[in-house]
């Protein structure tokens, strides 16, 4: 073997040893027959790595846990659990927040099991899995959005930081703030979700809306939102900046311009040092 093919093969076998573990698949509860899974993505040093749930988009009726775009959070040496949620047209809402606060509930008490501080934990997800995170954090000791799905209830699905990409915060206002291609997507995603349009559906839209549960306790929040999205009204993001600032929570909104709906600029090294930071500044032992 030659002495460039052995350095090839050496680089190899080092790049795979600092690859991150992907252990994919984990039931986390059953919501009747539904089995509900979650990916833990694993750095190489998971004993005592801090934990973020991260939840997929998909206007709450399609998307997979299988897209997480937050490596180089796992690489940095946190631990990253994906985690699917019974889609609209399987359940209406409040289901989708019933089971992340059990994927919640389940991360804390598994964590002696995987090694990982389930102390405080940053919740994250982009369009309709920002709104989601979104509304997991507000609406932190929530009976009524608890559930009580999964063998963990004693333990709490609180969260302690909150990064919300380009989601809904108000579903009285969203369709009013929408584009007519916004329109033709929201109108029937929140058909699905809540049943049929908000305006019919005004109790469950408040309950599922984030900006209706802000209060000085909020975790936490960051938003990144672009100035050009077609789908979802960036007065979103603005309603949702506003509620913290009234209620006196910390927030940082941060506008990407001339970004749209989604796409690698929210994920950059730019955009990826914001996360960071505001990652450090509100959970302490943040790397």
């Amino acid at each position: 073997m030659n002495r460039s093919l052995c350095i090839l093969l050496l680089l190899l076998l080092c790049l795979n040893g600092l690859a991150a573990d992907v252990q994919r698949d984990i039931e986390y509860a059953r919501a009747g027959d539904i089995r509900l899974l979650l990916d833990l993505h694993m750095p190489q040093k998971a004993e005592g790595a801090p934990l973020m749930v991260w939840i997929h988009g998909g206007a709450w009726r399609r998307g997979s846990k299988d897209s997480m775009p937050l490596g180089e959070l796992v690489k940095d040496g946190w631990v990253i659990a994906s985690v699917e949620y019974r889609l609209s047209p399987v359940a209406r809402f409040p289901a989708q927040i019933h089971d992340i606060k059990a994927a919640i509930r389940w991360l804390r008490g598994n964590q002696n099991k995987f090694g990982y501080n389930a102390k405080r934990i940053a919740i994250a997800g982009s369009s309709a899995g920002g709104h989601l995170v979104a509304l997991t954090g507000t609406s932190n000791g929530h009976a009524e959005l608890e559930g009580n799905l999964g063998k963990h209830l004693d333990q709490s699905s609180d969260v302690q930081a909150i990064v919300d990409y380009y989601g809904a915060s108000n579903l009285h206002t969203i369709l009013h703030q929408s584009t007519p291609h916004g329109l033709n997507v929201r109108v029937p995603a929140l058909e699905l979700l809540l049943g049929d349009v908000p305006e019919k559906q005004p109790a469950m839209a408040t309950l599922a809306s984030p900006v209706t549960h802000v209060d000085a306790g909020s975790p936490p929040l960051l938003m990144l939102h672009g100035d050009q999205d077609p789908q979802m009204p960036i007065n979103q993001s603005h309603e949702l900046h506003h509620a913290y600032k009234q209620a006196g929570a910390p927030v940082r909104f941060e506008v990407v311009h001339g970004a749209a709906h989604g796409g690698k600029k929210f994920y950059d090294q730019d955009r990826l040092a914001i996360v960071r930071a505001f990652l450090k500044k509100h959970l302490p032992g943040a790397p």
